[in-house]
């Protein structure tokens, strides 16, 4: 019986490996499609909670951010949700009180009171408030805070105190830069409002931005 003829040799496949690489840079392309789209989540979490710090108060050496209540409340007997007409009429009504306040203190003029994008703005000059170089509250501003805080505790929303200095350099063992001196100041007022207007620490926060973020001209405490 003849022998079958082997059958011929099959030439190797020498594009084989595409399969492996177009395998590759799909894993990589929903890799970075996923990655995409997490960014935008974040991105998105993040712009809704910049969003949510809508309402402000700060000040040129130091001050408060107030942000939205986190959910409806009620003031006087009234439900109130954050972002509602009746929200943006409660900010008004405070920012009149506190202008009056202001008035009958004879500080008026070492006070700014207005309204931005991000909501209610209160610009306290740097020398209302502290001494060059001190983060101790200037005991003739104690009652004018007091005042602020027994209008804005008032109100369902949170509270950042912001600190803030001019660009004159400091370097003490206490503050060694701007940096701890605002920060300290924010603290100090932070404090404060908790000690003199019982104000809910969990709705008090301080940040401090040195001479970073000036609010007026940065070339002098005054």
């Amino acid at each position: 019986m003849g022998r079958r003829s082997a059958e011929p040799e099959k030439a190797p496949n020498h594009e084989r490996w595409l399969i492996t690489y177009a395998d590759l840079i799909t894993l990589l392309m929903i890799f970075f499609i996923m990655m995409y789209t997490i960014s935008n989540v974040n991105s998105k979490k993040f712009a809704e909670l910049s969003a949510s710090l809508s309402q402000a108060l700060v000040g040129n050496n130091s001050g408060f951010f107030m942000g939205e209540a986190p959910g409806p409340v009620q003031i006087d007997g009234r439900v109130v949700t954050p972002g509602s007409p009746t929200e943006k009429k409660d900010m008004e009504k405070a920012a009149k009180q506190i202008e009056g306040m202001l008035k009958e203190k004879g500080v008026a003029s070492k006070v700014d009171v207005g309204f931005e994008e991000r909501g209610l703005v209160i610009s306290l000059k740097e020398t209302l408030l502290f001494a060059r170089g001190s983060a101790e509250i200037n005991p003739g501003s104690r009652d004018v805070i007091k005042k602020i805080g027994e209008v804005l505790v008032k109100l369902p929303n949170a509270i950042r105190v912001e600190g803030h200095t001019c660009d004159l350099p400091i370097s003490t063992a206490q503050f060694p830069s701007n940096w701890e001196l605002s920060t300290s100041r924010a603290t100090n007022v932070l404090k404060f409002l908790i000690a003199e207007v019982n104000f809910p620490a969990k709705r008090l926060s301080a940040t401090g931005y040195g001479e970073f973020r000036p609010l007026v001209s940065n070339t002098s405490e005054t």
